[in-house]
């Protein structure tokens, strides 16, 4: 059976002075419906980069991506993605800049009622709806990233693509937003693929954690599949003994990189 996301033998060039720089080499990755996966590894991997390719804002130079048996050769909107940077539009209310997404997506085949319904659903699986009204200026980072999350679900994407979601934010906040996602993930069953350079925040989101291999001409060096229960808890995680294992895993992975890095 064939995957619902399939990375198939994927590699990018990109030219400088001195000729093509090959950034990501032979990357083979095949992900199901529903899947939470997280891709980590040092900086300068190709992370971005690989999110870049599935989200069609880079050409892979050799293979390519299919997503649900389809080519992807370009943006669209079955692909969403949510930046480290919120980057909404700050003259336009939290409502205001769903509703852009919702219109721009699907506003030929709902009514003004029906854009106003999904709009104000979308708010509220992120919490938001009590700041609906409210510029970006008026609210915190954290709100500001839960308004680019409601936008980008608002587009319905089949692939979910988060790059460094949280990375910015302090760590009550991430904490809080991660468990959000956790409960949205869980209600809407989509499928997400998110950067990360945390190892806690990808054991605890993860179905499936992809670890990169340093650069140039990086690829994917382990693919480690997380089998913990869900719901999870991050209290009660903290001292389990699966969950620190595979925390262990990728720490000892990317330890064992930056050793090659400086050696």
């Amino acid at each position: 059976m064939d995957a619902y996301l399939n990375l198939d033998h994927v590699s990018i060039d990109f030219p400088t002075a001195n000729g093509a720089f090959r950034a990501l080499d032979n990357v083979n990755l095949k992900i199901n419906k529903g899947e939470f996966v997280s891709i980590i590894g040092h900086s300068g991997c190709g992370k971005s980069t690989v999110m870049n390719i599935v989200g069609g804002l880079y050409q892979a130079t050799e293979g390519g991506v299919v997503l649900q048996g389809k080519e992807v050769n370009e943006p669209g909107p079955d692909r969403a993605i949510v930046f480290q940077n919120h980057a909404l539009f700050p003259w336009l209310t939290c409502y205001q800049n769903v509703e852009l997404a919702v219109k721009s997506v699907s506003g030929h085949r709902r009514n003004r009622k029906q854009i106003r319904e999904w709009v104000e659903h979308n708010l509220e699986l992120v919490h938001m709806m009590h700041a609906k009204d409210k510029l970006p200026s008026e609210i915190s980072g954290g709100m500001k990233q839960r308004v680019g999350i409601a936008r980008a679900l608002s587009m319905e994407p089949k692939v979910l693509l988060m790059d460094e979601p949280f990375g910015a934010l302090d760590a009550l906040t991430r904490a809080h937003l991660q468990d959000s996602l956790m409960e949205i993930q869980s209600e809407l069953n989509n499928t997400v693929i998110m950067i990360t350079h945390d190892v806690d925040e990808a054991v605890l989101l993860s179905d499936k954690i992809v670890m990169m291999t340093n650069g140039p001409a990086a690829t994917i060096g382990e693919i480690l599949e997380v089998n913990l229960p869900r719901p999870r808890k991050r209290l009660e995680l903290a001292d389990d003994q699966q969950y620190n294992h595979y925390r262990s895993e990728v720490i000892h992975f990317l330890h064992e990189r930056h050793a090659r890095k400086v050696a």
